[in-house]
């Protein structure tokens, strides 16, 4: 008899009721998961596409509106800080009442943000526009997550690695994009990319009508604690280690991400379209390291991978101020392969670390990498207009150490 059954209660506060439990039957619907799964993945490339599209376009906006690079960066706070403030929030909600729709919902901001920042022509009104598209990527990434993580038969790493994937390549489409539209078309060509924001939608509310059903509304009963599990103590530990690490990661990618178009400008003398492409090749690196992290993470353990991407990535950074172009091209392919394979492999960790609170944690970390990077991106940009450019890279060259801290890292039970 096929009989409903509750399954990842380690993951999920809302359980999911699926028609049989046997693994023979589990691995007869792997294809539809992994359907899902690429659904997901999709949907973040198009949900990055767009965000990656603003920092896309700052030398244009510094251009129009004669903007310091404080201001620059005041811009990617704003985009940052609703994205890093409201996470937490939706996955601590969704722990409670997973909202299967609320992807859908959640995209229309980012569909509103861009129509808005193609019309801005005042300075507060760009920061409203990218806060908007920020609070699209709040409500998005703590619920994608958790059905990503439905969708993985088992294989976390994986499917935080697809899901991961179609972030960054999302990522690094935008200077692309810029470079053959928006350049030569100006700041009203944005109001395009809001095509890009309504097949997200359409894409999210049918991967809403898949999760709905399986969503069984009543509370779950307290996760039963395992005898080797880790002590509350050593727990909070791990997670300010995670925290800390992811930190040091994302502030160094957001400097890239950030200034990077500026930073070959100013010292190469290259054009902004190819200085966009520059930048994307890094970003596509970024994304491809980030694929094959997770895998790794799954065989091989997920903290062997976070101490590969530090002890490899900082030789690549420390050596970057001081190359020429090709070589910084070369250098910047390396660094983004190693350090964004530790991605997921923290991603996982954590909610390991933590499986009741699962889309809590999940936005806790999310939160942080945006939040981080505005905060950081801002910072930056002050800094860089009292100093230079190069002297920020330089200074930057150093944020990957920091990962040493991975050696507080516990061992995790099997």
């Amino acid at each position: 008899m096929n009989k409903p059954v509750v399954v990842s209660e380690e993951t999920l506060t809302e359980p999911v009721v699926v028609e049989d439990a046997s693994p023979a039957l589990q691995a007869s619907v792997a294809g539809p998961a992994y359907v899902v799964l690429i659904g997901i993945s999709f949907s973040h490339f198009l949900n990055d596409t767009m965000q990656s599209l603003i920092a896309s376009v700052y030398p244009i906006l510094k251009d129009n509106y004669a903007l310091d690079f404080a201001q620059i960066g005041l811009i990617t706070l704003a985009f940052q800080f609703t994205a890093s403030l409201l996470q937490p929030l939706v996955g601590h909600f969704t722990d409670k009442k997973a909202q299967p729709f609320s992807l859908a919902i959640g995209m229309s901001s980012t569909f509103f943000g861009l129509l808005l920042l193609s019309i801005a022509h005042q300075y507060a009104v760009i920061l409203i526009a990218a806060a908007l598209i920020g609070l699209g990527s709040a409500v998005f990434h703590p619920e994608s997550a958790r059905i990503a993580r439905l969708a993985s038969g088992g294989r976390y790493g994986f499917a935080q690695s697809v899901f991961q994937l179609g972030g960054s390549f999302g990522t690094s489409m935008g200077p692309v994009l810029a470079a053959l539209i928006v350049v030569p078309f100006g700041q009203p060509s944005i109001a395009w990319f809001s095509s890009i924001a309504f097949l997200a939608i359409v894409v999210l509310w049918r991967i809403g009508q898949w999760y709905k059903p399986q969503i069984k509304a009543k509370k779950l009963a307290a996760v039963e604690r395992r005898s080797d599990a880790l002590n509350p103590r050593s727990v909070a530990i791990a997670i300010v280690v995670l925290v800390v690490l992811l930190l040091s990661k994302q502030l160094y990618v957001s400097s890239l991400s950030s200034y990077y178009i500026f930073y070959l400008i100013d010292r190469f003398g290259v054009s902004t379209q190819a200085a966009q492409l520059y930048l994307f090749v890094f970003l596509a690196a970024n994304a491809i390291g980030a694929f094959f992290g997770g895998p790794l993470g799954d065989r091989f353990g997920r903290k062997i991978v976070i101490w590969f991407s530090i002890v490899g990535a900082l030789p690549f950074t420390l050596a970057l101020p001081y190359v020429g172009l090709e070589a910084s091209a070369v250098l910047t392919v390396f660094i983004g392969l190693i350090i964004s394979s530790t991605t997921s492999s923290i991603i996982v960790f954590a909610q390991e670390l933590v499986p009741h609170r699962f889309g809590m944690i999940s936005g806790v970390f999310f939160g942080v990498a945006f939040g981080v990077g505005g905060l950081g991106a801002a910072a930056l940009g002050k800094l860089a207009d009292h100093t230079s450019i190069a002297f920020v890279y330089q200074i930057c060259s150093f944020l990957p150490a920091i990962g040493l801290l991975a050696v507080f890292l516990p061992k995790m039970p099997k």
